[in-house]
């Protein structure tokens, strides 16, 4: 690839690299600082060197590369709020008991059965000066004083850290949230808050007054709930309200990505501005107004939309086409598409670590790369079967580029997902144009009758065409195991065969064969890897009690409730099944006492039922069983206490105390996750 030969392709290689060193490194601010002033020393007297001495320019180059590592370190580093000394992580008092805490709504989050829910920016704790960012949980209401964007609140409560997941290979929200930068929840009443006067009017509150703007119009409108809610999600990426059923249906059919905006949504905004404006000669004059009025259009739509990060990723790609093609060099996308990385990275590195950062580009690359070698494969002469054979291409090109990383994220593949976008490219071309002169027409006022109802039908259509083809439920390949060695190697497979089909050569055939035998081998290895493998897993669920015993692939699964199949299509039991490679072999009644590993374990239900002929290694209390602990401790001396999740809080505090009396360790698994023995 001659692409690879640009300097930008380097230096953006190197610039990720360092972010991706500080994020598992987690380097010290001074020794990054100092790497970053040698670097930049070293820099500076390269360049000057080269200037003298042409042959000192791979000195230049080299320092090049250590420089850009070095700013990715720096960059993430100056984007971690836990280094700011006024961030509200350096406040002890706020977790522990309430506090007066002051901060400003920012941005509405999909609300669930008990909350509206919010991220809000931290002004104040107690009168002190802080910064950082929150969830907010507001208990909902029948009251309709619903609350804006821009609101300032006082509320006298306790931050609450996000926790980490308490089951093994589950999504780590609090990963997932601390990327974002947000490192704590709060929980209040509107009856509890004291809502200012004052409403804080930034960029964020005008496009919150906007959205408003547009959905009450839209309201007035009759326009009917589900499909409005997913029209809010085609062209304002807003997909707060979405019915779960709707979504199930995107995602088994393979069109979330419509959910999402993306660049599919953005080049479609694109493109229906470029086409208003064609009237408009190719002058130098008449050339300048169509990039202004296309930078000025797409960054409207970016704070209609509430300035989300995939629109903003997006609206940044897009405007740099627009403004490559404004200066003539639209020939190389790929130099376009690292200009945007580069910048949207410089100011959000943390959006490397964004699934929908990495699959939207990932397809978007794949699509430029790999969609006109599939398109030579069949040149058709009718128009029609030519529109069928160009959306097949760019999907399967487009899947082969996030294949890997969509299994590796989600663990399903939806085998219809070539048909899916054949069948609803028409009606979503349609519908985005259909759609941004309704939303325009609803900034202003309640858009006319018919052009509603005439939206409102082509999404129910859409609709109805995803949940077709969702409802062949046998084409979703659910519960696909697929560890990070699986995904490096078979990207290295993809793109080896990619280069080699583009232009046939031995050397490229053989980096072919080292790469699909380097995923052989990554097969090997983790078969091998989980075959010597044993464990026992005390689970944290509320409502029953689950116990596992992994023995290689093979899995046992001892459940509390095995009257129905609920046990063993447990997420959280299943998330374990694939995250291990496993197996489920039995699916047991729990008995009294268990044996692993030459290990006793006991469990008492709530029964209270036990055995004390031989004292056990590790005692498991589960479903709030009434004892007296501290004789029983004193009865049967375990090692170790464990208690799931089914038990109740109050006695779970009791159980603690008396281990602690007894300098007994005691393991709750709703406190510290779950419980591994191995």
């Amino acid at each position: 690839m001659k692409v690879l030969n640009f300097p930008l392709v380097k230096i953006t290689i190197a610039f990720i690299f360092g972010i991706l060193v500080c994020y598992y490194c987690q380097p010290s601010l001074s020794a990054s600082f100092v790497f970053l002033g040698i670097t930049a020393t070293s820099f500076c007297i390269s360049f000057f060197l080269s200037k003298r001495n042409k042959k000192t320019g791979i000195f230049f180059t080299i320092n090049s590369l250590l420089i850009s590592f070095s700013v990715g370190i720096s960059v993430l580093l100056f984007h971690t709020d836990t280094f700011d000394k006024s961030n509200y992580t350096h406040t002890k008092t706020a977790f522990e008991k309430p506090q007066f805490i002051t901060f400003t709504l920012r941005e509405k989050l999909k609300s669930n059965d008990y909350n509206d829910r919010y991220i809000g920016l931290i002004n104040s704790i107690n009168n002190t000066n802080y910064s950082g960012s929150i969830i907010v949980n507001v208990q909902k209401d029948s009251l309709k004083n619903p609350l804006i964007i821009g609101n300032s609140i006082r509320v006298k409560t306790t931050l609450q850290k996000t926790s980490s997941s308490k089951n093994p290979n589950q999504f780590d929200y609090a990963q997932y949230l601390a990327n974002k930068q947000i490192y704590a929840q709060l929980y209040c009443k509107k009856s509890e808050i004291q809502i200012s006067r004052t409403l804080q009017k930034d960029i964020w509150y005008y496009s919150g007054r906007l959205h408003s703007r547009i959905l009450k119009n839209l309201e007035s409108a009759h326009f009917s709930k589900d499909e409005m809610n997913v029209a809010l999600a085609l062209i304002l990426g807003q997909q707060q309200e979405i019915s779960a059923d709707i979504i199930k249906d995107y995602q088994y059919s393979g069109a979330t990505h419509v959910l999402s905006v993306s660049g599919l949504h953005v080049g479609f905004i694109m493109l229906f501005i470029m086409f208003i404006l064609k009237p408009i000669p190719n002058t130098r004059k008449g050339s300048a107004i169509k990039l202004v009025s296309i930078l000025i259009s797409l960054a409207g739509f970016a704070v209609i939309s509430g300035l989300s990060p995939s629109v903003l990723r997006s609206v940044v790609m897009f405007s740099f086409v627009a403004i490559g093609n404004h200066l003539r060099r639209s020939g190389n996308i790929y130099h376009t598409l690292l200009v945007s990385i580069l910048l949207i990275l410089l100011f959000e590195p943390y959006f490397l670590f964004d699934a929908g950062f990495q699959l939207s580009y990932l397809a978007l690359f794949f699509i430029v790369w790999l969609q006109p070698e599939l398109d030579k494969i069949w040149k058709p002469k009718n128009k029609i079967i030519v529109y069928i054979w160009n959306a097949i291409t760019v999907s399967f090109a487009a899947q082969i580029g996030t294949l890997p990383l969509c299994l590796y994220y989600f663990h399903q593949f939806p085998g219809l997902f070539f048909v899916t976008n054949i069948i609803i490219l028409p009606v979503l071309s349609f519908i985005m144009i259909a759609g941004i002169i309704v939303m325009i027409i609803a900034i202003f006022k309640s858009p006319p009758d018919i052009l509603v109802y005439i939206f409102e039908k082509s999404i129910f259509i859409l609709n109805q065409l995803i949940h077709y083809v969702a409802s062949f439920e046998s084409f979703v390949i659910q519960g696909i195991s697929f560890n990070f060695y699986y995904l490096i190697t078979l990207y290295l497979v993809i793109i080896s065969t990619t280069i080699w089909s583009k232009k046939p050569g031995y050397n490229k055939l053989l980096v072919v064969f080292i790469s699909v035998i380097s995923f052989q081998l990554s097969l090997l290895y983790t078969k091998k890897e989980i075959s010597n493998q044993e464990e026992l897993i005390v689970y944290n669920v509320k409502k029953n009690t689950l116990i596992s015993t992994r023995n290689g692939q093979n899995i046992t699964l001892f459940a509390s409730d095995t009257t129905t199949d609920k046990s063993t299509k447990n997420s959280i039991f299943n998330s374990y099944l694939i995250g291990n490679f496993g197996v489920l072999n039995k699916s047991k009644q729990i008995k009294n006492v268990l044996f692993f590993k030459g290990h006793k374990i006991s469990v008492i239900d709530s029964t209270g039922i036990y055995e004390n002929k031989k004292n056990p290694e590790i005692l498991i209390l589960t479903q709030s069983p009434k004892i007296n602990l501290e004789r029983l401790l004193t009865e049967l001396h375990p090692e170790i206490i464990v208690a799931d999740g089914s038990n109740s809080y109050a006695l779970q505090k009791l159980w603690q105390t008396s281990c602690n009396k007894k300098n007994i360790p005691f393991h709750a698994t709703a406190e510290k996750g779950f419980y591994r023995l191995n």
